[in-house]
């Protein structure tokens, strides 16, 4: 496993994306205004990325939080692994209690497994399609 990027979750992507690329002056590596993803170099080799937070929720199943924005998640870890499906099974023996099982998301060009840490922050498990 590898840490691949810290991923904040969104809802005005536009405003986020100018702060960090302007205001900021991250180097953006991916993405522009009006998409729904950007990664910013920050000098290493994993990234900070953008992404909305409402297809974030959509991938993690979860209706509920999108009416209460104080419970909805602000980010998420990202694990780049060599095999999704053995990771979430070695995992899931060590006692993890996974939010989705492995899914293809063909639209992100992986496939991904969710799941919490002990206080409730949202990691993410990928591997390329």
């Amino acid at each position: 496993m590898k840490l691949n990027n810290i991923r904040l979750l969104v809802s005005d992507f536009d405003k986020c994306f100018s702060f960090y690329k302007d205001t900021l002056g991250l180097e953006c590596k991916q993405g522009s205004i009006g998409d729904v993803y950007a990664s910013f170099n920050i000098g290493l080799p994993s990234v900070l990325a953008l992404f909305r937070s409402d297809l974030m929720n959509m991938a993690i199943n979860s209706n509920v939080v999108l009416n209460n924005e104080a419970n909805q998640d602000k980010f998420v870890i990202v694990i780049e692994v060599d095999k999704v499906d053995e990771s979430y099974e070695q995992l899931k023996s060590k006692g993890i209690d996974f939010i989705t099982e492995p899914k293809d998301m063909p639209d992100w060009g992986i496939r991904v497994a969710h799941f919490r840490d002990p206080e409730s922050n949202l990691i993410e498990i990928y591997s390329d399609l």
